[in-house]
């Protein structure tokens, strides 16, 4: 089986961008009469991040189409054999999912081995998916243009994160930067 197309797209906090992933595959699946999958990665851990679960809840109910919603907040991988290539995936996202697997490995995260094999886990796991689906998309936060400050966390996750979004975009068909609600193609036609 081929694999399926790879479509990222990522924009600053509140830019829309899950919203129009979600259009997005909601429109390949109805042209495609593709099957919906969700790979959640929030964990409501406050109430501001419980609400945001439950208004991307309620967005994918209101849409009238079946989702199949994955909780996945760590460990990616484990759901990778799951897909067929009648399947459409939206992957929200890969800050979030990046986040819990930093703070599951408590100070791990300072081993520049851990991290070069997160990295490499999460983009194998990414990979490993795509070849199973017809289409994944994979939403992420763009957190790189602002100051990061002097934190040793927070430099280390702006890394891996950076890397991360290189080599995603790199393997992607398309590509696509959302700001104030308005997508603009990077890389690619739309599918």
């Amino acid at each position: 089986m081929a694999e399926g197309s790879l479509i990222f797209i990522s924009g600053g906090v509140r830019s829309g961008k899950s919203s129009f992933a979600e259009r997005t595959a909601a429109g390949l699946a109805i042209k495609t009469e593709g099957k919906l999958h969700y790979i959640a990665a929030g964990k409501a851990y406050d109430s501001e991040m419980e609400a945001r679960i439950q208004r991307h809840q309620d967005d994918r109910e209101k849409s009238g189409l079946h989702w199949t919603t994955w909780e996945q907040p760590s460990a990616l991988e484990e759901i990778s054999g799951n897909f067929n290539n009648q399947d459409i995936i939206l992957f929200d996202c890969l800050t979030t999912l990046l986040n819990n697997e930093l703070f599951r490995a408590e100070d791990v995260w300072r081993n520049r081995e851990f991290q070069d094999k997160l990295s490499s886990d999460l983009l194998r796991a990414i990979s490993e998916i795509r070849q199973r689906c017809r289409f994944l998309i994979v939403v992420s936060n763009e957190v790189l243009n602002v100051p990061i400050g002097e934190n040793e966390l927070v430099i280390t996750y702006s890394k891996i994160l950076g890397t991360l979004h290189r080599n995603i975009v790199e393997m992607a068909d398309e590509a696509v930067l959302v700001e104030a609600g308005i997508p603009i193609l990077m890389k690619g036609e739309p599918a």
